[in-house]
């Protein structure tokens, strides 16, 4: 049987039609490749290579003078082919700098080494960053940047400081630099013609067209400066060291040249909480410390609202005014060393008080004027309010949880009384580890016991406490919470892997402190150290601490609900039904003026004195979230990699 043929043969004029459209397939096949070829090729004069993302060239100026060479060098790169956006530091928004891929800053020096007064802001925030274990050495490594500093040699030490700084913080946050930085001596008179070289060679740089190594340049008025190590220890004589407590620097070894003050923590045989390595530690975190054992710090929420951009969580759940908000401790100690710590136990431990004690008042009145100033240096600062910033000079409530154990402070009751005089709230958090201190606290606003774990052994893996009996103290403080009247509140903080699984142990907890209110808040990610092994990994998503917080209320049996969250914090608030549910409307916010009449009275009153009701955008699964719609939301990505969550 003869085969059916799979196509009819082809005619002359359909092969001619097929040769051609071959031909033409191969054409454009080719013209494709050799099109991909040049595109991929730095060099090819041909056909350039496709403009990279816009960079951004950021001027410190405070005479006009690195405005004007901003200027010029965004011209040369232009010339180039090279697109950057001249960026004034008045309205730029340092949180954008982990989106930027190409940044150049022409940065001049100020008074004592500083940079102008209109870069203050940036540079303040790229310090404290730096500083900071929450934001990790990746943050902004995917940018790529250089720096030319414009200063003047007669002021000897501070010459170009701000130059230096700016390139300092940069590094230490993962963005690579391309060129060491070049200094301009403005006392010389050729700060244009060493800017000039300075531009050719960040523009052979950005072309390609040098792949030599950088040796910066070699005239008296350009020096090449790398980073050195020296800058961060701390300037004192050098001396035989001296014997520490360890206890004291969690496990910081002193180094030798900070020996002499260490030894001078000590007058008439009782010594500083805070010695001088603590100190230095802690001042580079953003901390201001008062006296000799308390230290104040501004909260990034205060930052926040101060430029109507919604208040934390606290503002959500409890009617909170986030931009008059003093976030203290009258007591840097503490007597955990959590897996989770915030300052990777830079604070000192104890489990007594055995320092120098400062007078409350005194601790207060300081707290305030630190709190006061650090609000002044966000006047100017791109977006704060005129009205808020003249409100944040008055605070009207004090977080008494910055960190460390504020129960631990013998005259804490003296201190948190000041507050109420003031009419400043008092929100204080302990580490349920003092029982007996619990109990003789006099009414504050709200009081807290941090509950991070529901068993005993992984409370004594996830807190690590210094006490031998710490689960039995553990038990005793949630006791104490119970016998108080006014608002109390369990804090649970989840780490996935470690007690975010423990629901059934929880509920059971429930029924010891019998609490008004639970908090639930994802871990924040502090960074790895040799004390803390914990990832992002192990940061829950809000959406499994909305999952966590409804199996807690379930396992209550209806004697508390989901009352609130603020998705921006990973965190949720549960209510004791009987408590805040008023004919079916939540009433979690706090009426602050009338605590402060029932304080005032020195009558004995109760939580249900002095509640108020809670917005609509705040209650649980309402569609905005917890964010406040007075507020004007800004949005950052959750990376992984760059440890970018904060609280």
């Amino acid at each position: 049987m003869a085969k059916t043929p799979l196509a009819p043969p082809l005619s002359s004029s359909r092969l001619a039609l097929v040769a051609l459209l071959s031909a033409t397939s191969v054409f454009f096949l080719w013209k494709s490749r050799r099109r991909l070829r040049v595109l991929l090729s730095p060099y090819s004069s041909m056909n350039p290579p496709k403009p990279s993302p816009r960079g951004k060239i950021i001027y410190a100026s405070a005479t006009g003078t690195s405005r004007s060479l901003a200027g010029r060098l965004s011209d040369c790169l232009r010339s180039h082919g090279l697109a950057f956006d001249l960026v004034d530091p008045r309205h730029y928004e340092p949180e954008d700098l982990p989106k930027e891929a190409l940044v150049l800053i022409v940065a001049s020096t100020w008074e004592e080494g500083r940079p102008p007064p209109d870069a203050q802001f940036l540079a303040r925030w790229l310090a404290e960053s730096a500083a900071d274990f929450r934001v990790g050495s990746l943050l902004l490594a995917k940018c790529r940047f250089a720096v030319f500093g414009v200063g003047s040699k007669s002021y000897g030490d501070s010459f170009n400081a701000a130059a230096k700084d700016f390139s300092k913080w940069m590094r230490a946050l993962g963005a690579s630099e391309m060129a060491p930085v070049w200094e301009g001596d403005v006392d010389s008179g050729d700060v244009d013609e060493v800017f000039e070289l300075w531009s050719r060679r960040i523009v052979a740089l950005l072309k390609g067209e040098d792949s030599k190594k950088e040796s910066g340049h070699s005239g008296s008025t350009v020096e090449s400066v790398g980073f050195d190590e020296s800058d961060e220890e701390v300037e004192e004589e050098v001396l035989e060291p001296v014997v520490v407590d360890m206890e004291d620097i969690a496990g910081k070894a002193p180094s030798r040249r900070s020996s002499v003050a260490l030894a001078n923590g000590w007058e008439n045989g009782v010594r500083d909480m805070v010695t001088p390595v603590i100190r230095v530690n802690l001042e580079k975190q953003g901390y201001k410390i008062i006296g000799s054992h308390s230290g104040v710090k501004l909260c990034r929420w205060t930052k926040s609202q101060l430029r109507g951009r919604g208040g934390c969580y606290k503002h959500s759940f409890y009617g909170i005014e986030s931009h008059r908000c003093m976030e203290a401790t009258p007591s840097l100690a503490c007597a955990n060393k959590c897996v989770f710590c915030w300052r990777h136990h830079t604070n000192p431990v104890g489990k007594s008080w055995r320092w120098k004690m400062d007078n409350p008042l005194e601790i207060v009145d300081v707290a305030i004027d630190e709190h006061t100033k650090m609000i002044k240096q966000m006047k100017g600062v791109p977006g704060v309010k005129p009205e808020r910033l003249s409100e944040g000079l008055s605070p009207r409530h004090c977080a008494l949880s910055l960190v460390g154990e504020p129960i631990m402070y013998p005259e804490i009751n003296t201190l948190v009384d000041e507050l109420h005089r003031r009419h400043i709230s008092t929100f204080l958090v302990t580490n349920a580890q003092f029982p007996d201190r619990i109990k003789m606290l006099k009414p504050i606003t709200q009081l807290y016991v941090s509950v991070d774990a529901a068993t005993k052994d992984s409370l004594k893996a996830i807190d690590r406490p210094l006490f031998g009996d710490f689960w039995e103290r553990f038990l005793d403080s949630l006791k104490a919470l119970r016998d108080k009247e006014q608002r109390t509140v369990y804090r649970l903080t989840l780490v996935k892997g470690w007690n975010a699984e423990d629901v059934e142990a929880y509920a059971n907890l429930l029924g010891i402190g019998k609490p008004g209110l639970v908090e639930i808040k994802g871990v924040t990610y502090c960074g790895s150290s040799a004390t803390s092994k914990l990832t992002m990994d192990n940061v829950p998503w809000h959406s499994d601490v909305k999952a966590f917080s409804e199996a807690l209320a379930m396992k209550s049996h209806g004697e508390y609900e989901v009352a609130c969250e603020h998705a921006h914090s990973c965190c949720v608030l549960l209510a004791k039904v009987d408590k805040f549910k008023i004919k079916g409307e939540w009433y979690t916010w706090i009426d602050y003026e009338r605590f402060h009449e029932l304080v005032a009275s020195g009558k004995s009153f109760k939580t249900e004195d002095y509640m108020a009701p809670t917005p609509s955008w705040a209650v649980y699964g309402a569609e905005e979230g917890g964010f406040d719609p007075d507020q004007s939301r800004y949005r950052k990505e959750r990376r992984h990699g760059a440890a970018s969550l904060q609280t």
